[in-house]
């Protein structure tokens, strides 16, 4: 038996469901006067910078310096921009998204950009309880370890080789773990709501380690060694929303993990995460997500980056 954590480890939770999305990462270099901005999309991305100084643009008129190790983490996309200067968002043009040609001669800005776009998906309610935008000056005395991931992550955009999909998932998978633990050490007010109920954390990872498994609210109470009443009411205050509904949102999540990772039949995926049949999963699935299994799958390849 796993040793209780009265967080239930939420980074690991946000960074499974963003994991249904796409990984992109690119090496951005900018001199003389410059300026992007960044609009709003759904899902988790940063900014990680390498060398320079710059100014991160939010809304609302307020800015804020940057200088090299400094990260900017966007929970869950909202608007922002970076720029040589203090200035409107505005008055900042909308970032390339393509790939980032390759300048001539030193930069007097570069950074690394990361992030997980959800095609049709929703982002974790946890990553919804950060602020918007965050700047983070991490102490890389004391954890390294963001210095070594900036590093593999700054080499692995550099050019196209074999594999490139699943290392680019993996370093911004870990850049996102850092930053978001650095997040929390700096912070000092639990920015993340806990889990602080054992029986609750109980059935969470029920739900997380057999997303096949046959629950019903009835089992999962008696997981948590409560009455059923007593366990929906502590569930949905703590978790933010029904066991049910939280059960069948975790399932579709990893359906679409799934779908985007794997080439398995749809009836398959469908046994994977719970499911009895096919049409039952292609009917939720529709309801979560918009699009048909199918469709999504298409969507996520198409919309996956060409380097």
């Amino acid at each position: 038996m796993r040793a209780y954590d009265p967080y239930m480890d939420m980074i690991s939770e946000v960074i499974g469901t963003v994991r249904a999305g796409n990984a992109y990462a690119r090496r951005i270099a900018e001199s003389g006067a410059w300026g992007a901005r960044y609009p709003s999309f759904a899902g988790i991305g940063f900014h990680l910078v390498l060398s320079g100084t710059g100014w991160l643009i939010l809304r609302g008129g307020e800015s804020i310096a940057l200088g090299p190790g400094d990260v900017v983490l966007v929970p869950y996309g909202t608007e922002h921009g970076l720029s040589h200067a203090p200035c409107a968002l505005g008055a900042l043009p909308v970032a390339s998204m393509g790939p980032e040609p390759p300048r001539p001669g030193p930069s007097d800005f570069e950074f690394l950009c990361g992030s997980y776009h959800l095609d049709g998906g929703k982002v974790h309610q946890f990553l919804r309880a950060l602020p918007d935008v965050i700047a983070i000056s991490p102490d890389y005395e004391r954890h390294p370890q963001l210095r070594s991931l900036t590093a593999l992550l700054g080499d692995d955009v550099s050019e196209t080789r074999p594999g490139d999909d699943a290392t680019r998932s993996a370093l911004v998978d870990l850049t996102l773990v850092h930053a978001l633990r650095h997040w929390q050490e700096q912070s000092g007010d639990e920015p993340w709501p806990a889990i602080t109920d054992p029986g609750i954390a109980a059935a969470l990872r029920t739900i997380h380690d057999a997303p096949d498994g046959q629950w019903t609210v009835q089992r999962l109470s008696e997981i948590a060694g409560m009455s059923r009443t007593t366990f929906v009411r502590r569930f949905t205050d703590l978790v933010g929303k029904p066991p049910a509904t939280y059960l069948t949102g975790w399932r579709l999540t990893l359906g679409a993990r799934l779908l985007r990772e794997t080439s398995a039949p749809l009836a398959a995926i469908a046994r994977q995460v719970g499911y009895s049949s096919e049409f039952a999963f292609a009917n939720a699935f529709r309801r979560e997500y918009g699009v048909s299994p199918g469709r999504f799958r298409q969507n996520m390849r198409a919309a996956a980056p060409h380097r």
